[in-house]
């Protein structure tokens, strides 16, 4: 566990450079916000947060299922982190904030298509100058053109259609 890194890994920095480039200003590791986002981008309220796949619970229970040492510990832990994603997420949603959630996977899989989900929401924001309070979790990436799996994929991909 020593050797876990909690801020500025590969898949976080790649996305903040991409958002960057693409002329997007934010903070790293706000800790003014609860969850401490990875990307807060402040001026239009979105947090991004890259999970790591183990920690966050991605496909958890096929994932758990499959855990030998210690499975009782690494349960009891992955799960309160989902529980306290769920919480900050909902903290977040009630000050006012857009909630935007990668896998570490995707976003060194399809790193152009995360950041067009991001810079997607941050012109609705700029566009209709409200702040909307969805929370977006891209939880599969399939790397040809589009994002393909769960309801909530649709509904990022919706905003980047609209946004064009």
């Amino acid at each position: 566990m020593s050797q876990v890194k909690l801020k500025r890994g590969v898949a976080e920095t790649m996305l903040a450079k991409a958002l960057w480039h693409s002329g997007v200003r934010y903070r790293l590791n706000y800790r003014a916000l609860a969850g401490s986002p990875d990307i807060a981008i402040t001026k239009q309220k979105i947090a991004v947060f890259v999970d790591g796949e183990f920690w966050h619970g991605h496909d958890w229970e096929k994932r758990k299922s499959k855990l030998k040492r210690n499975r009782e510990y690494w349960i009891e832990k992955v799960e309160e982190n989902m529980t306290r994603d769920k919480r900050n997420d909902e903290l977040l949603k009630t000050a006012g904030w857009s909630v935007v959630h990668f896998w570490e996977k995707e976003v060194l899989r399809n790193l152009d298509t995360c950041a067009e989900v991001v810079i997607a929401l941050l012109s609705k924001h700029n566009r209709t100058d409200q702040k909307t309070s969805d929370v977006i979790e891209l939880q599969s990436v399939l790397v040809s053109d589009l994002l393909v799996a769960e309801p909530s994929i649709e509904y990022a991909m919706s905003n980047i259609k609209d946004s064009k």
